[in-house]
């Protein structure tokens, strides 16, 4: 039996706690061809050229591999059933789509809705870390990195309290059916239930703030008289559950995998304990040292592409092998080193181009406000055990659990005046990767 390559044991769970030698075996060669004819890009410089390349395609359709793997349960990347959204989209209908969505998120035309959560962030922040009083041992998942961004997201789109708890395991099972272990019938048969369920609630609640809007970002997509027009009502359903899933997913995997790192270098925990306003760059470099998301697949050359000496053939499917590039020597000194401060960041941790995250300015006030009352609150943590037991997904990595025991929850003036820190320094703008 031949070895397995550098690429399929970075996949294979036994190395989900630290892929990131293989990764580093893969940078040797930054363009890998794999025995199925496809291609993994692991280089800073090439992934970020090919973020920013024309000739590469989004567009689920067009990709063979994404094709043939949703082609038994009638699947198009986005969900059995579903429309595309601006996700799997290429200009033009990416930006029409991407921006009718922006409209109702971000600038221009609503400039402060993140922002302007801020105030309800830290309040349920502050409830979740007040509820951890009397206990000797936490699960910071579980208590902290999943109900802050989820209870942000439902909010946001308008998903009645309690709603929650009806999508959990349909995500859970949505997320899991990306892991490459699973054989391709069960792993499609997992992803159509679980879309199947997600689709009708989305349906659902779309068709119910349509009726009766709200001040929520649904209610505005649902009812959006814009100079684009609104979405077709299959494409709201589609971007709404783009949202909710992205919206929460991604961010508890940030936070928790920021916790873990805190942990595992108590000098950097000590820093930001003692100056909250740290938390803004080591948020960006927690984005590069543990992103959150760890390859982005499904990418089509239009055209042949020479990337680093190597020709990507047109109509070939390749990997935007993110958290290698992130680690690139080439790009950033000592990359494998956890260095808050770091002066060189522009990393890959929301991608780049024009689908640089959509919900990133989101994703990053979260994780600044968590890990800062996670530092200055939670007294003496220690780690259960390292490392912690991780979720399927290489795609999207992170911890499934993290208990840690404490010694108990300071009082909430110390994180009043840490996120006073915080708000008074200012945020970082999306990196120009």
């Amino acid at each position: 039996m031949s070895q397995a390559s550098s690429w399929e044991q970075s996949l294979d769970y036994s190395n989900r706690a630290n892929p990131y030698p293989f990764y580093a075996e893969l940078r040797k060669t930054p363009v890998t061809r794999l025995p199925d004819g496809t291609y993994v890009v692991s280089g800073y410089a090439e992934i970020a050229s090919l973020l920013h390349d024309p000739r590469v395609s989004s567009d689920i359709n067009r990709n063979p591999a994404a094709v043939a793997a949703g082609a038994a349960a009638g699947d198009n990347g986005d969900g059995p059933g579903m429309s595309p959204t601006f996700l799997s989209m290429d200009p033009p209908d990416h930006d029409k789509f991407r921006r009718i969505a922006m409209r109702h998120f971000g600038p221009p035309t609503t400039p402060g809705r993140v922002a302007g959560l801020e105030p309800r962030m830290t309040e349920i922040v502050t409830d979740l870390i007040d509820n951890m009083a009397g206990r000797r041992r936490i699960d910071v998942v579980d208590d902290l990195a999943y109900p802050l961004p989820v209870t942000v997201i439902c909010e946001l789109l308008g998903v009645p309290p309690g709603d929650e708890h009806r999508f959990r395991v349909w995500v859970d099972v949505a997320v899991q059916s990306t892991d490459p272990g699973l054989d391709p019938e069960t792993q499609q048969k997992k992803r159509a239930e679980a879309g199947a369920e997600l689709r009708s609630f989305m349906e659902e609640l779309v068709e119910a703030h349509r009726k009766a809007p709200g001040n929520d970002l649904l209610s505005a997509m649902a009812t959006d008289d814009g100079p684009e027009g609104r979405m077709p009502a299959e494409q709201l359903v589609s971007t709404g559950l783009l949202l909710l899933i992205a919206g929460h997913e991604t961010t508890v995997n940030l936070i928790a995998n920021g916790a873990l790192t805190l942990l595992r270098h108590p000098h950097e925990l000590q820093r930001l304990r003692n100056d909250p306003g740290l938390a803004i760059p080591m948020v960006e470099e927690l984005l590069r040292y543990e992103p959150p998301v760890h390859f982005v697949p499904f990418r089509t050359a239009l055209d042949d592409i020479d990337v680093a000496g190597t020709i990507i053939p047109a109509g070939a499917s390749f990997t935007l092998l993110l958290a290698a590039g992130n680690r690139d020597p080439a790009h950033v000194t000592d990359p494998d080193l956890f260095i808050p401060d770091r002066r060189n960041n522009q990393h890959l941790g929301f991608g780049g181009g024009v689908h640089l995250c959509f919900g990133a300015p989101l994703a990053r006030l979260e994780a600044q406000i968590a890990l800062t009352e996670f530092a200055s609150r939670i007294e003496n943590p220690r780690l259960v055990a390292d490392p912690p037991s991780y979720r399927p997904s290489p795609f999207l990595r992170g911890p499934s659990h993290l208990p840690m025991d404490i010694d108990g929850i300071a009082g909430k003036e110390h994180d009043r005046a840490a996120l006073i820190t915080i708000a008074d320094a200012g945020r970082i703008p999306d990196p120009p990767c």
